[in-house]
Formats: structure tokens, C-alpha cells, sequence
């Protein structure tokens, strides 16, 4: 990949990608618009939100994927971890092809960082850099101290990310499993489904450790191996 400002979260089967995101009829929108922003096309400012586990980063991600393979100056910034970076930052990114910021919604009330977006944003809207961000809530909602900043992000194109119904959590188990080399069967998809959090989130991070398990132990994924797993 090309220099990013943050290095991107890359597993062993490589980062997100829109290949391994389920993609529902209630979500085809906002998946066109993302994979489309990757490519250099469409909007060229994209807000998604939606409760945790819905999918926002790995969106984000997959789309920092595609603009990269391009060739493209990917800039990631997670602000999850904005008590471990500085506002500043974002000095001089403002030609940058693509800025991914993810999860606004944490830097609320945070005066440095707020007024360093509110400037950042002026910028932005000058060149022809991609502005990609993810938060908990839409604009309108947020906690913002400054009314100016939350109009800037009204600015974008909004979508609401809906969460997974049950079978289709089963469904998006099943292809992340496949896009990992895994064999899951609909008995053991169905069993980690009754017997963990049920936001994707979670549900993806287990499908994880049971990857890291199975590799270790060199056997396959079964009920009693989750079991064993899980400790239940």
C-alpha cells in the first residue's frame, strides 16, 4: 500500500474488503457509495453511521483498500485512539487523495480537536481530497461544542448503516469464514450465534480467535472444539 499517516489494521488474510462485507438490500446504498468513493468517483464527502458492529470500519477500511491499489496517498485516522494523537495530525493533509476518519462521534467535546476539524474541513472543501468518516450518530446528533463543525459534517452524503437480522449474521459468518480459508458449518454458525454477543462485532472477533485456535491445535472448527473455545 501506498504511505498512510496511520498504518491501516491488516490481518493475516490482508485488510477489509468489500468482497468479505455482507451486503443486505437495506445496505446497498451506502456499500455502492463507499466502494465507489475507493475509486475516485461519486461524492467526494461520505458520513456513515450506525450502532457498533454494523460494519462503519470495515467500510471505511475497504475502501482505503481500493484507493490504495490505485495508487493513491490513503490517510487513516481512528479516533478511538484520539487520546494518543495529536489534532495536529491533520496539518497538511488537505491534498491528500483520501482522509478515512472513523468514529467522529469520540472527539465530541474535545475543543483542540474539534476546532482542528472545523479548519481541516475548510481546506478540504478547497482541493479535491475524499472525505470519508463514520460515527455513532448522524450530525445532527452529536455532542459538538461547535454548531459550526456539526454543519460541515451535514455537508456530506449521509447514510445510516442498519444492523443484521439473525439469519443474516449467519449469512455474514458464513463468507467471512470463506474469505478466511475456514470451514464453518451451519450447526457451528448457529451455535455461536446462541452462545455470544450478537453484534457483528463481537461475533467477528470470536470468528477470529477461533481461526487463531484451530490453526494452533490443527483441527477443525466443531461444536465441541467452540466449546472448549468459549469455556462453556
Amino acid at each position: 500500500m501506498t504511505t498512510q499517516q496511520l498504518p491501516l489494521p491488516i490481518g493475516k488474510y490482508g485488510a477489509p474488503s468489500f468482497e468479505s462485507y455482507y451486503r443486505t438490500e437495506a445496505n446497498y446504498e451506502p456499500v455502492v457509495a463507499t466502494e465507489r468513493c475507493g475509486k475516485g468517483e461519486g461524492d467526494r464527502f461520505l458520513y456513515l453511521w450506525g450502532s457498533s458492529g454494523v460494519g462503519k470500519t470495515h467500510l471505511l477500511l475497504s475502501t482505503c483498500r481500493i484507493a490504495a491499489q490505485r495508487g493513491e496517498r490513503v490517510v487513516y485516522i481512528p479516533l478511538k485512539r484520539a487520546d494518543k494523537i495529536a489534532p495536529e495530525i491533520l496539518q497538511g493533509l488537505e491534498t491528500t487523495a483520501l482522509i478515512a476518519i472513523d468514529d467522529i462521534d469520540c472527539i465530541a467535546h474535545h475543543q483542540c480537536w474539534e476546532e482542528a476539524l472545523l479548519r481541516f474541513y475548510n481546506l478540504v472543501r478547497k482541493s479535491f481530497t475524499r472525505l470519508l468518516l463514520t460515527s455513532s450518530d448522524k450530525p445532527s446528533a452529536l455532542n459538538l461544542l461547535l454548531p459550526d463543525l456539526r454543519s460541515r459534517l451535514e455537508w456530506a452524503l449521509i447514510y445510516q448503516l442498519q444492523p443484521l437480522n439473525d439469519g443474516q449474521k449467519h449469512a455474514a459468518l458464513k463468507l467471512q469464514a470463506e474469505k478466511r480459508g475456514m470451514e464453518l458449518s451451519d450447526e457451528v454458525t448457529d451455535f455461536l450465534l446462541r452462545h455470544s454477543a450478537r453484534d457483528m462485532h463481537s461475533l467477528s472477533h470470536l470468528l477470529m480467535e477461533l481461526e487463531r485456535a484451530s490453526m494452533a491445535a490443527q483441527r477443525r472448527v466443531t461444536i465441541p472444539f467452540a466449546r472448549q473455545i468459549l469455556g462453556i
